[in-house]
């Protein structure tokens, strides 16, 4: 019981005092914004919106855009973060043999937004290795390919705000992604099987996370029918988001592989039956996980055995 007592105070008193935290519509969905401060949240909120209006495929106007307009054509010069967003994309790409590729857009814009192509032939499209950066210019090699950076995007423009403002702390989260720094915080994961919260934490140290699931993007597709949602902490947000949609999509086989090469991923994975996996990478993240039934104290021994 006292140990139960120590853990509920530490949930509920953790939080540091920042200034008032905002909120903003941003990159399809609502952004929270929580500096030291009160002017820094807008001054965030701006660049924040100055990637969306680059990387985003719904801005007419975004390098993306133009690069995707120009898929088979020539090469798009477009801007210094663009050019980092998709190398860092590249990157993730390679490291997750493919299951994590950007070029998903001839699927999910071309063929499903905007009926351009059948979902067969947009498949084949499909190939991060038809990226060409030349200087400060990226073509697609073949017509019909289109960039989609969904997976990646919120992750990787909370990670660039984090870098150029560099506060002593802050919080900030976009949609299924959020980073925390400079203190300890109360978060949370939804529980999308039966509403309200699956569990909640404190932080540790700083932390990035990001849940994936079908019902958040509908594009991914799971080789494990068994998984709903896969949630992932990281220090870096752009990781997080990418391995996320990466995890969420892999293979059981592939993703014990990938676990175990990298780790300093960690992961909690939700199944359709309510039951719960979380590897010890998670754990270290976090001082104290309440799940719905009860107090869970963080253990460092447990084997990272998923069923």
């Amino acid at each position: 019981m006292d140990k139960l007592v120590k853990f509920m105070l530490l949930f509920f008193v953790v939080e540091i005092v920042l200034a008032q935290g905002a909120s903003y519509y941003l990159m399809g969905t609502y952004a929270y914004i929580e500096l030291p401060n009160e002017n820094l949240n807008y001054t965030a909120y701006k660049y924040l919106r100055g990637i969306e209006m680059k990387l985003s495929d719904y801005v007419d106007s975004s390098d993306v855009s133009k690069i995707n307009l120009n898929a088979g054509k020539k090469f798009v010069k477009v801007s210094d973060i663009t050019i980092e967003a998709i190398k860092n994309a590249i990157e993730i790409s390679e490291s997750t043999n493919g299951v994590f590729d950007i070029t998903v857009g001839a699927l999910t814009i071309n063929a499903k937004r905007f009926k351009k192509l059948s979902e067969d032939s947009a498949r084949k499209l499909i190939n991060f290795r038809d990226v060409v950066i030349s200087g400060d210019s990226v073509m697609l090699l073949k017509e019909g390919m289109a960039i989609d950076l969904g997976g990646m995007g919120k992750g990787f423009a909370i990670e660039k705000v984090f870098d150029y403002l560099r506060t002593s702390s802050g919080f900030i989260s976009i949609g299924g992604d959020m980073k925390v720094w400079g203190h300890k915080r109360t978060l949370a994961i939804k529980d999308p099987i039966n509403g309200g919260t699956l569990v909640q934490m404190v932080n540790s140290s700083d932390v990035s996370i990001s849940t994936s699931g079908n019902y958040l993007r509908k594009h991914i597709e799971t080789k494990d029918g068994r998984i709903v949602q896969v949630t992932v902490a990281h220090k870096n947000a752009t990781l997080a988001d990418a391995y996320a949609t990466a995890l969420f999509a892999m293979s059981k086989d592939l993703r014990d592989k990938f676990l175990s090469e990298n780790n300093d991923v960690g992961v909690l994975i939700l199944y359709d039956d309510g039951s719960i996996f979380v590897n010890n990478k998670f754990r270290e993240f976090f001082d104290v996980m309440i799940f719905k039934d009860g107090v869970q104290h963080i253990s460092k021994t447990n084997k990272d055995d998923e069923k």
